[in-house]
């Protein structure tokens, strides 16, 4: 069964490789565009729906990241709900995406990282899409081919990529699972968490590095279990307070 699991890694590797060798372009200009936003004094927001809520979290929050990074959680979206397909339904919902973007008073100038697999579903559009009326920056994680092989369900009949200022092809096969075995009529093994984290965090070291081009020191969270860690954070944590909202 050893097979499997190098035919996994095999698969996952090649989606890495490919986003290395094709997306660090629209990577670059995201991340330029980015700094240049939080230069200005324009706030950071991350939205993920379903799943995608993780890659999301993923760079809230943890060492080594910046501290900028704020999470957008719209109520039942997360895993954590019960019936967990909960967060399947809420995910469909276009209407809920106001009343997220007025709670985080996001404006003109700020940042929405929108994440979304297949880029269909009424919630991510519709929360790229307002960010974009309001003036926000907006930049769209998706699967681009998976994602036009499937009507949109937004009634704008649009997807998340076609509300977007920079959109990162993720470049994920049409559901997901990378694996055919022998004896299971469904394929197997989806490889959109780690291949999505990985372009999350290519982004946000990207916008680190380009901040500090800049001329401007960005806060970046220390490990707290190393010597030094939790006075660092603090520190930076307090001076960035006013575009830091996780902690309220």
């Amino acid at each position: 069964m050893g097979e499997l699991g190098a035919r996994y890694l095999d698969a996952a590797i090649a989606l890495l490789e490919r986003l290395r060798d094709k997306e660090l372009p629209a990577v670059d200009d995201a991340a330029d565009r980015i700094a240049r936003a939080l230069a200005d004094g324009g706030r950071l927001f991350v939205f993920g729906g379903g799943h995608s809520a993780l890659n999301a979290q993923d760079v809230v929050y943890r060492a080594g990241g910046l501290m900028l990074a704020n999470p957008l959680i719209a109520p039942g979206n997360q895993l954590s709900v019960r019936p967990i397909t909960t967060s399947s339904a809420v995910e469909k919902l276009p209407e809920l995406a106001a009343p997220v973007l007025d709670g985080a008073g996001l404006r003109a100038g700020d940042v929405l990282i929108a994440i979304s697999l297949s880029g269909r579903n009424g919630l991510p559009v519709e929360m790229a899409r307002a960010a974009r009326e309001r003036g926000a920056l907006v930049i769209g994680v998706t699967a681009v081919t998976a994602s036009l092989a499937e009507s949109p369900r937004h009634p704008s009949g649009t997807r998340l990529l076609d509300n977007c200022d920079v959109v990162l092809d993720t470049g994920i096969p049409i559901g997901d699972a990378a694996l055919d075995v022998d004896g299971v009529p469904q394929r197997i093994g989806p490889t959109s968490g780690v291949v999505v984290s990985a372009v999350m965090q290519a982004l946000m070291a990207t916008v680190i590095g380009r901040m500090a081009e800049l001329g401007i020191e960005p806060p970046v969270f220390m490990s707290a279990n190393i010597e030094g860690g939790e006075e660092w954070n603090a520190r930076l944590l307090a001076e960035h307070a006013d575009r830091i909202f996780y902690l309220q």
